[in-house]
């Protein structure tokens, strides 16, 4: 249920104010204004503040207010009845609030009747008055209507740009897995054929594999998977549970260890904490993070060893990647797309980054991210 605004209270007291100086003011009244009046008049003003959370029940409120005070001897103008009307159109209760206004025109003629007080007024001042009346009821009732159908335009014109936003972002990501099929598949089939047919051909003539060879036929395996599980996800945004190809987590981090061992770098896993519970997004970043840094050291380090350590924390998780490469604290590095990724990918999920040179030597690579991402 929604709080009751300030501005709401401002009206109301507003309406509240301006009812009890008309009826102040007694110039067609039958009677001096009494506590009662008092009463009858505030409440019918005060009970604006909450239109907007019970508009119907604000209705008979102030209708039932402007009933009492009409047949206790007061002519005070319905205003807060107007601003009831008004709300409860706006809310959508048009029957509803058409049905009141009908039984309010019909029954404050009868509340006069019924007075104990005569009236200082005429026949013709009477029906002038129930004119004006109807005429206020339908200008209010209008009023609200055409607000209720300009917030509606509102909101659809909102839910159409959402709808556009949407429908451009699953174009852009249908274009982009395209590409990448168009563009990489072929080249890494082809890479991953060549390379399996080259360990057929050692084993056929009973020669042995080469490590290099091996490894170059797991990756290219690897790179397929990869591509194919980055394609559907591109295409399905990440809405298949029941994907058959789920995304790399911690769990892949020994296998990729494994890999950069097959490839002639000494490496080691050092796992720490216990791993309890791990957001999706948090577990995939930090296989990405291992996966970035060891293919960096693999490619631009010339290292010969590199350590990775993962480190669960109640409220972190650690990831750090050392090697003993040629990096000096006196390199800059140059941040490539590699870099730059996993820093887009620890910002979003809330963490830090730190990529530097070590004193020591070599490159340290280090990423903190947080564990509870509900908020």
């Amino acid at each position: 249920m929604r709080r009751v605004r300030i501005g709401d209270w401002a009206i109301a007291v507003g309406v509240a104010a301006s009812l009890l100086v008309a009826g102040l003011s007694g110039q067609h009244s039958a009677t001096s204004l009494d506590p009662l009046g008092y009463a009858l008049l505030t409440a019918g003003g005060l009970a604006l503040a909450a239109r907007r959370r019970a508009p119907v029940t604000v209705l008979a409120v102030t209708g039932l207010c402007a009933l009492g005070y009409q047949a206790v001897g007061f002519d005070v103008p319905v205003v807060a009845f107007l601003f009831a009307v008004y709300a409860a159109v706006r809310a959508g209760h048009r029957i509803v609030t058409v049905a009141g206004s009908v039984i309010m025109l019909a029954a404050l003629p009868l509340a006069i009747l019924v007075s104990p007080h005569d009236w200082p007024v005429g026949e013709s001042f009477t029906q002038s008055r129930d004119v004006l009346e109807l005429a206020w009821l339908i200008a209010a009732g209008a009023a609200g209507e055409a607000l209720r159908q300009a917030e509606r335009r509102a909101d659809e014109a909102e839910r159409t740009r959402e709808e556009t936003a949407r429908r451009r972002a699953d174009e852009e990501r249908l274009h982009i897995a395209r590409e990448l099929h168009d563009s990489l598949t072929h080249q890494i089939s082809v890479i991953k054929v060549q390379a399996e047919v080259a360990v057929h051909l050692a084993r056929k003539r009973g020669e042995q594999v080469p490590e290099t060879l091996l490894a170059i036929r797991e990756a290219g395996r690897e790179a397929a998977r990869e591509l194919r599980a980055t394609l559907e996800a591109l295409r399905y945004d990440d809405k298949n549970p029941d994907d058959k190809n789920p995304p790399h987590g911690l769990d892949d981090v020994p296998e990729l260890v494994a890999r950069a061992r097959t490839a002639g770098l000494e490496a080691k896993l050092t796992i720490e904490g216990e791993r309890n519970g791990m957001p999706a997004a948090v577990d995939r970043t930090a296989y990405r993070i291992v996966q970035e840094s060891l293919t960096n050291i693999a490619r631009h380090a010339a290292a010969a060893t590199a350590s990775v350590r993962i480190d669960y924390r109640p409220d972190a998780l650690v990831i750090r990647v050392d090697d003993d490469g040629k990096a000096t604290p006196d390199t800059a590095p140059v941040p490539g797309v590699g870099l730059l990724g996993m820093r887009e990918r620890v910002t979003a999920l809330g963490g830090h980054l730190r990529a530097a040179p070590r004193s020591e030597g070599g490159f340290t690579v280090q990423a903190e991210l947080p564990v509870d991402q509900s908020s």
